[in-house]
């Protein structure tokens, strides 16, 4: 019987393993931005290998959860099926953010050392941002923390930020001032601040999965900040509880 029981395993076993499994898929995206981040900072090409690995295991365990969701969402509860499905939301945009961050890697490891010193510091500036903003959504995923969730909305807008001052820095007209590589500057800055808006895609199904609400509904329905929304919505957990 209980070499049975280890054959097939129970549908809570199934879940928690999907959910360490989508928690190993944010690890290795964070990871993966971390390499872009040194990569880019250091111009060691060699650096940026681990990208494409960290890409593929992406791809894996992309088919792993979802091989696994398909097999057992019939098989459980509601909230386990909710669970599940924030698994799922989860793997699609991690899995695009690899490809993201690979495409940018691809590119540095083409320009290397060639770009500007200020191009270096703000590439450096968004790949460390979006690692840091893909470890609070691991901690956010985990713990059930609406704090973690809110600072990845918060740190979206950092990166839109630089992405700005890029492309203002290479689009605007300067006749005494020829830089070197745009193309490539643009399509990696482009590259990171899309990974970014990915990060946020999940933090806001961390709101959902824990609050309930859709961040964009309430905004319109209450027409209030992110922030005052969640720090309202605690104060009424405290009260009840």
């Amino acid at each position: 019987m209980a070499s049975a029981d280890q054959a097939h395993p129970s549908p809570e076993e199934i879940c928690a393993q999907i959910h360490e499994q989508t928690l190993q898929a944010c690890r290795v995206a964070r990871a993966a931005a971390g390499i872009v981040a040194e990569g880019i900072a250091t111009g060691v090409p060699s650096l940026l290998n681990g990208v494409r690995e960290r890409e593929k295991e992406l791809d894996t365990l992309d088919r792993v959860i979802d091989q696994g969701v398909t097999s057992i969402i019939t098989r459980v509860s509601e909230e386990q099926a909710r669970e599940l499905l924030a698994c799922m939301k989860f793997i699609i945009d991690l899995e695009r953010v690899g490809d993201l961050l690979l495409n940018c890697s691809n590119r540095a490891a083409t320009v290397g050392s060639r770009i500007d010193l200020q191009d270096i510091r703000d590439l450096t500036l968004m790949s460390s941002r979006l690692e840091k903003m893909l470890g609070d959504v691991h901690d956010a995923f985990s713990q059930r923390d609406l704090n973690r969730a809110l600072a990845v909305l918060r740190s979206d807008a950092e990166l839109d930020r630089l992405r700005n001052l890029i492309f203002l820095r290479h689009l605007e007209s300067h006749d005494s001032v020829q830089r070197q590589e745009s193309f490539h500057v643009l399509f990696m800055t482009q590259s990171l601040e899309r990974a970014g808006d990915h990060a946020k895609n999940l933090a806001e199904e961390v709101c959902h999965l824990v609050s309930g609400h859709s961040v964009r509904h309430v905004l319109r329905t209450y027409d209030k900040p992110v922030e005052q929304m969640f720090i309202d919505d605690l104060r009424r957990r405290q009260k009840s509880g």
